[in-house]
């Protein structure tokens, strides 16, 4: 459970994670607020409009309809990847669902299949509808994607959530489809990497033409780093960290990763300013690139 964030607070979260915001309209006090509770929050929830079109959808999700008023979510993310905020409080994008679903949200453990609709999920979740036609045809350009990766994260995030508080409207009332075209299990295994330093965007092409060999480690992905692991990568890994202060080793880095690594790899976590499950001692990207370990060759 968490206190709804402020339209400043969301504005701020986003764009530190790298979204373009778009405010729209008086969306910071445009909500459903005097129907009833907003809050307190477990979740985000990810829909498609069935719409076409960046400005027609974005005004049918600020405006609504006249038998479902607007705001119908808290913001809406076009093709482009770009975020429209049209509300700040209660909207009417969840309805009714699941009791179970919550439940399982709440405590971030495996979902169960939504049979019921005896919730008020508009209390719970934050909803961001994607445009899109929702007909399984109509494509999910990579950067609307990662925009809902971007926008999950850094909600996520800032209320201590892991990827098990986003789910799909598909996943929370009986009869809904949305969102279709990519699999949530996907996108949550997006936002997971995202939120321990990864990031889930796009991969970029290969190179027509042989590319010279970096001068520093890749990162070889979070999986690798686990008991009984053992590389030449690990001891470059732990020399890095040794010269950059970041050492609670007692008799200096080895090939096996260790308890120490693990560590002395969270103080470079904290070093780079992160914190909680963000400094965690497993490397993500983004923390291994900063680093620059060398090849484990050289």
């Amino acid at each position: 459970m968490a206190k709804p964030l402020s339209a400043s607070k969301l504005v701020e979260i986003l764009r530190a994670e790298g979204v373009t915001v778009h405010e729209v309209r008086g969306w910071r006090t445009h909500n459903r607020n005097s129907k009833g509770p907003w809050g307190p929050v477990n979740g985000v929830m990810i829909h498609h409009t069935v719409t076409s079109g960046t400005a027609s959808s974005v005004d049918i999700c600020y405006d609504g309809y006249s038998s479902l008023p607007g705001p119908l979510c808290h913001g809406v993310i076009d093709k482009k990847g770009h975020v429209h905020l049209v509300g700040n409080g209660r909207a009417n994008h969840a309805g009714l669902g699941d009791s179970d679903v919550l439940r399982a949200v709440i405590n971030e453990s495996k979902l169960p299949a939504d049979n019921e609709a005896d919730t008020d999920g508009n209390r719970h979740f934050y909803g961001f509808e994607c445009i899109n036609l929702g007909n399984g045809k109509d494509p999910w350009p990579e950067a609307q994607k990662e925009a809902i990766e971007r926008v999950s994260a850094a909600i996520c995030r800032h209320h201590g959530w892991s990827e098990r508080s986003v789910i799909g409207h598909k996943e929370w009332q009986p009869g809904k489809v949305d969102p279709r075209g990519f699999t949530m299990d996907a996108m949550r295994r997006r936002i997971r990497d995202r939120l321990k330093g990864a990031g889930g965007g796009t991969k970029p092409a290969p190179d027509p033409k042989p590319s010279p060999r970096p001068s520093h480690e890749p990162f070889p992905g979070a999986a690798f780093f686990h008991v009984g692991q053992r590389s030449p990568v690990i001891t470059a890994m732990g020399r890095r960290l040794v010269a950059e202060g970041c050492s609670r080793y007692e008799e200096g880095p080895g090939p096996d990763w260790s308890e120490a690594d693990r560590r002395s790899y969270a103080l470079w976590q904290q070093k780079q300013g992160f914190s909680g499950k963000d400094a965690d001692g497993i490397p993500g990207k983004l923390t291994w690139d900063r680093l620059k370990v060398p090849e484990s060759g050289k």
